[in-house]
């Protein structure tokens, strides 16, 4: 796929991922290809490519003589990346954001006690230096700077748990933590109480003490939920 056809193949996709994803597109409904060809002016090929990962997302399926019929919102594939970020761009982001942080408050306390058993060396300097940095971010606006070591952060918590599942959900909670950024659903500088407590946990998990990680996780998700309460109620 050339570099052109790459960039109408993504505008394509991210535009139809979108109008699916917030209900402009309500389920039953039929997308012709000629049609959609039309609209975006591109190639019936560009806009097969499209529909084949949609249809990997389980967001349409395709039925001879009917077209790309948009499949209920019950059968997605919410675990997709770009999925989650559709959705938290829709009207319906308070409600994603709030069953993705009740998920991630069920999984990394179990994550980070596994950590503090688990982790090497060089994942407990890495969640230090991590957490050193959301310090560093804390303050001044900097929620971009801060979103990199917070993601971060997360991904080797998962990792350290050893649990190839858990570790396999760090792309979730990286569009979790991108959306609130992203979306506005954060305080101009992140809660103070909230970054100590990262840096906490990287202790916990550095002195190999299960109990204190999964208790400081807990109270990160606790943090994290009131946060919504107030920001996106």
């Amino acid at each position: 796929m050339t570099t052109q056809s790459q960039g109408l193949h993504t505008h394509v996709l991210e535009t139809l991922g979108l109008e699916i994803s917030s209900g402009q597109c309500p389920p039953g409904s039929v997308l012709r290809t000629d049609e959609l060809a039309r609209r975006f002016d591109v190639s019936r090929t560009v806009i097969r490519e499209v529909v084949r990962v949609l249809e990997s997302m389980h967001l349409v399926e395709s039925r001879r003589r009917v077209g790309v019929t948009v499949r209920p919102a019950a059968t997605w594939n919410v675990y997709d990346p770009q999925v989650i970020r559709w959705r938290l761009a829709g009207a319906d982001r308070p409600r994603q954001l709030r069953s993705l942080t009740v998920l991630r408050s069920a999984i990394e306390p179990v994550a980070a006690s596994l950590a503090a058993r688990h982790a090497t060396a060089e994942q407990c300097a890495e969640l230090t230096e991590r957490a050193l940095g959301m310090v560093a971010t804390s303050r001044g606006q900097q929620l971009e700077g801060y979103l990199e070591h917070d993601i971060a952060f997360h991904r080797v918590v998962l990792n350290a748990s050893g649990n190839e599942m858990f570790a396999r959900l760090g792309d979730v909670v990286a569009e979790v933590l991108a959306g609130r950024t992203h979306h506005q659903v954060m305080f101009e500088d992140p809660d103070p109480a909230a970054v100590t407590l990262h840096v906490r946990l990287a202790e916990a998990v550095r002195e190999g003490d299960p109990e204190a990680a999964e208790r400081i996780t807990k109270e990160i998700a606790v943090g994290a939920l009131h946060e919504l309460d107030v920001l996106a109620p």
